[in-house]
């Protein structure tokens, strides 16, 4: 077991695990950190506590400080300056006739890497982009493109539940999902009903998928054709949460099914 602390550098993003290098650290300070980037600007979001060194993937890489009113500063001098870099990559992609959006722009804490992230439905070569970006800026580039549900992430937004994106509030990370989520939770297949603010499915469609999928065993489909004591009767319609199903005969007599 080692001592470590999760630090994120955006608000309910991903929290990485860092040492905390003997310092006295606690929830919700403000950090220096030494990331593969260079250092970066960070919250603390966990005290120390101890994980098995077994669940620490990549190297441990240090706190460095707690952050002072200097680094406060800095900070939000960096957070300016990113945003005033979006407009210039924004001209100079309009001047190249590149297809490709801005979705933002990072410096790290010590403005050696300017980060961009971006969306495009192709491949894009970036290198005049890049070299240009980093004459102006005269720090190293890096160009990255992201998918359409990290940019909702990034920007945020209003679901059809009438709540915050849930992928901009609490989701770290996207799980896979499919058409069959929605077939089985008999959602009408709709993409205006089926798809989020990325127009992908919905994440949510995963959150009782378990439910379902557990369920679902034993019950008929739609359509199936039963075989009871009064002969053969089909199925016209199953309610899976609650484990009950209908069926019909040919004199269109109804009856339902409840499974213990």
């Amino acid at each position: 077991m080692i001592d470590v602390i999760g630090v994120s550098f955006e608000d309910n993003n991903k929290v990485y695990y860092f040492s905390p290098n003997k310092l006295d650290l606690k929830k919700g300070q403000f950090v220096i950190v030494e990331t593969e980037r260079g250092l970066q600007f960070g919250k603390t979001i966990t005290d120390v506590i101890e994980l098995s060194s077994s669940k620490i993937v990549n190297i441990l890489k240090p706190v460095v400080r707690i952050a002072t009113q200097e680094d406060e500063k800095q900070h939000k001098k960096n957070i300016e300056l990113s945003k005033k870099s979006i407009n210039e990559a924004e001209k100079l992609i309009k001047e190249y006739k590149l297809n490709m959006s801005i979705v933002n722009a990072n410096y790290t804490f010590d403005r050696k890497q300017l980060l961009f992230n971006f969306v495009s439905d192709e491949r894009i070569d970036f290198r005049k982009l890049a070299k240009q970006l980093a004459t102006i800026h005269k720090t190293r580039i890096e160009l990255r493109q992201i998918g359409v549900r990290d940019k909702a992430k990034e920007i945020g937004g209003i679901g059809s539940c009438g709540r915050c994106l849930c992928c901009s509030t609490f989701l770290k990370k996207f799980e896979s999902l499919s058409i069959n989520m929605a077939k089985m939770q008999n959602l009408a297949l709709n993409p205006n009903k089926i798809n989020g603010a990325c127009g992908r499915l919905l994440c949510c469609l995963d959150y009782e998928n378990e439910l379902y999928e557990e369920n679902k065993k034993g019950m008929p489909n739609v359509g199936e054709k039963i075989k009871t004591k009064e002969g053969i009767k089909r199925v016209i319609s199953v309610d899976i949460l609650n484990k009950k199903y209908k069926i019909i005969d040919e004199n269109d007599q109804i009856e339902e099914v409840i499974l213990k």
